[in-house]
């Protein structure tokens, strides 16, 4: 069974074991996350969920973020899991189409906090976490994306695989809690119809499920041991098509699924990012204005058409996820940084124009290379005839077209100066870099 091989896989994990590869990887996915959190927390459907779990109360077994309050481990991952999604700058795994880390290190940082453990043993959950989620969510995509957000879905094994490897569950206590991690794994697109709050929570009830499940194991508490491939199981019940090989191939070797992660430097749907690279970079070769612009064509893959082909967003975060805003936004304000979202560029009547001279492409080729390449195609031509065109398989952030260490440890202090303070970001992010010295993570917030 399935699970019973994952479950293996988990109990075997081992830090010493860890190529350097993975290691440093594991540690840029756990600093690339805490910058999102800290920017999450300030934002309102994290300050709606911290009133919510601030009201229920809890044991003081774990930090909420955003505030530095102590609450249970499961509002904790809770909590933390929602803030982490909220601005659009957690990382992606391309072939799963998973925001990964948004599921998973909430679930690991709140069990490691509550149970004293290490920055190793932290590390191995984050990479056992990753593997999961991500195999599971290969095996479904594409045909599981259309109706179901993998964050919320595979991310829930994710969070349960982090979970029990802290816990230090029995090879069967994994797999009962594999078992009730899947039966709670849910999380559906129509926010996209009117841009509510619903996407944040995905990764938070992943994370929350996760733990939960893990926490039940641990008493006893027994889960299907075939929910992943039953009759009645995830893949059957979410996916019209997929590939059970895809979970267990490989499984165990290096290198782990957390070093093929890509990071995001748009604070917009990652389905947005090639394109929005191609018009920075045209935009600055040939300085191109946007009153000199004619027409915008965009080519891209049908899942990139179908999340983000809105012409008309209404709010900053329907924005985040409207391609032809995204693009005019990127030739006029020249970035689609965390700032640059916000009513009055909603509103800016240029990027309104400029939208409106947008044209959204699907492209055979393009589609069929995806989710293994999330490739754009662009032209721009303007009004004295020219036209400016590009195209990219891999979009910044990629492990094929890589942000350095320095990258991401920038955008760390960038996310969490602002709500933490410069002294404390810069003392998080050099101990997060240094985290396999951590003894104690309970000590860290």
């Amino acid at each position: 069974m399935i699970s019973s091989r994952l479950a293996g896989f988990i109990e075997n994990i081992c830090f010493e074991r860890l190529s350097h590869a993975a290691v440093q990887a594991a540690k840029l996915a756990f600093l690339d996350w805490l910058g999102s959190a800290a920017a999450g927390g300030l934002q309102e459907p994290s300050q709606r969920m911290l009133a919510v779990l601030r009201n229920q109360g809890g044991a003081p077994q774990a930090t909420l973020l955003a505030t530095g309050e102590k609450t249970s481990c499961l509002s904790a991952a809770l909590g933390n899991g929602l803030a982490s999604h909220i601005v659009e700058l957690d990382d992606v795994h391309r072939a799963a189409i998973i925001h990964a880390g948004a599921a998973v290190i909430p679930a690991a940082l709140a069990v490691a906090e509550m149970t004293g453990a290490g920055g190793r043993q932290l590390l191995e959950a984050i990479v056992a976490g990753y593997e999961v989620a991500i195999r599971i969510g290969e095996a479904v995509t594409p045909s599981h994306y259309y109706f179901w957000h993998t964050t919320g879905t595979c991310g829930t094994f994710g969070a349960a695989a982090a979970a029990v490897k802290l816990l230090g569950l029995s090879r069967e206590q994994m797999v009962w809690a594999l078992g009730n991690a899947g039966t709670q794994a849910a999380g559906l697109w129509e926010f996209l119809l009117d841009g509510s709050m619903s996407k944040h929570l995905h990764p938070g009830k992943a994370a929350q499920n996760g733990v939960l499940a893990a926490l039940l194991a641990k008493e006893g508490f027994t889960g299907a041991a075939s929910i992943i491939e039953g009759d009645r199981g995830f893949c059957r019940a979410t996916a019209s098509a997929y590939d059970l090989d895809k979970i267990t191939k490989g499984l165990g070797c290096s290198p782990y699924k957390i070093e093929e992660n890509s990071f995001k430097i748009h604070a917009s749907c990652r389905h947005t990012h090639p394109a929005v690279d191609l018009v920075l970079e045209l935009v600055a070769r040939h300085r191109i204005r946007s009153s000199d612009v004619a027409g915008l064509t965009v080519r891209t893959y049908s899942t990139a058409l179908s999340i983000t082909a809105n012409h008309q967003p209404d709010t900053v975060y329907a924005a985040k996820f409207s391609l032809p805003f995204c693009v005019a936004l990127a030739l006029i304000k020249g970035s689609c940084g965390l700032t640059d979202f916000t009513p009055e560029t909603l509103a800016d009547p240029d990027i309104r124009q400029l939208m409106s001279v947008v044209s959204l492409i699907l492209d055979a080729g393009l589609d069929a290379v995806h989710p293994a390449r999330w490739p754009a195609e662009i032209e721009i031509k303007t009004n004295s005839g020219l036209s400016y065109c590009g195209q990219t398989d891999f979009p910044r952030g990629d492990p094929e077209n890589p942000l350095s260490a320095g990258d991401l440890l920038q955008k760390f202090y960038d996310l969490a100066a602002g709500p933490w303070g410069e002294q404390k970001a810069e003392m998080l992010g050099k101990t997060v870099l240094d985290l396999e010295h951590v003894e104690n993570l309970a000590a860290l917030f």
